[in-house]
C-alpha cells in the first residue's frame, strides 16, 4: 500500500506528545514498514516553514524532534521524482495541487489530508483521498487481516 501524508499531519504529529495518538499511530506505521510512504519533493520543506512560520508552532515543536522526524522518513520513504511539466489547477487552493498531483505520478493508494478541498474530492482514479482517522481504521483493519 503505498501512501502520501500532508504536511498537515506531519505538523499535527509533531504538536503531538500523546504517542497513542491516530497521526502517532500512522507515522510508527510507516516507520515500521506497514505501508510504502511517498515524499514528495518540497513536502518536508514545508513541513519545516511552517512548523517555523508562527509563533504557536515554533513555539511548540521542538526543532530537534522535527530533523529526527525528516531523517526518519526520508529514510522509509520513496522521494517521489519530481514533476518537470505545470500541475494543472484541480483545487481551489493552487498549493495543494502538488500534493494530488505527485499521489498520483507516485501511483499512491491512499493520501492522507485534513485539507477540505482535498477531501471533498475523494477518490482520483485509483487514488483515495482520506483523513487520518479513515486511514488508521484502514490500517487497523490490514494489521487484523495479518492475524
Amino acid at each position: 500500500m503505498r501512501v502520501v501524508l500532508d504536511a498537515n499531519n506531519l505538523i499535527s504529529y509533531l504538536l503531538t506528545v500523546e504517542c497513542l495518538s491516530t497521526i502517532s499511530e500512522i507515522v510508527r506505521a510507516a516507520l515500521e514498514g506497514r505501508y510504502q510512504l511517498l515524499l514528495p519533493p518540497g513536502l518536508l520543506d514545508e513541513v519545516a516553514e511552517v512548523a517555523k512560520g508562527g509563533a504557536y508552532l515554533s513555539r511548540r515543536i521542538n526543532p530537534t524532534r522535527l530533523s529526527t522526524l525528516a531523517a526518519e522518513l526520508t529514510q522509509v520513504a520513496i522521494i517521489v521524482p519530481r514533476i518537470g511539466e505545470q500541475i494543472p489547477p484541480v483545487v481551489r487552493d493552487r498549493k495543494d495541487d502538488y500534493l494530488l498531483a505527485y499521489a498520483v505520478v507516485g501511483e499512491a493508494d491512499y493520501l492522507v489530508t485534513g485539507d477540505k478541498d482535498l477531501l471533498t474530492i475523494g477518490q482520483v482514479g485509483n487514488l483515495r483521498i482520506v483523513n487520518a482517522h479513515e486511514f488508521c481504521a484502514i490500517l487497523r483493519r490490514g494489521a487484523e487481516g495479518l492475524h
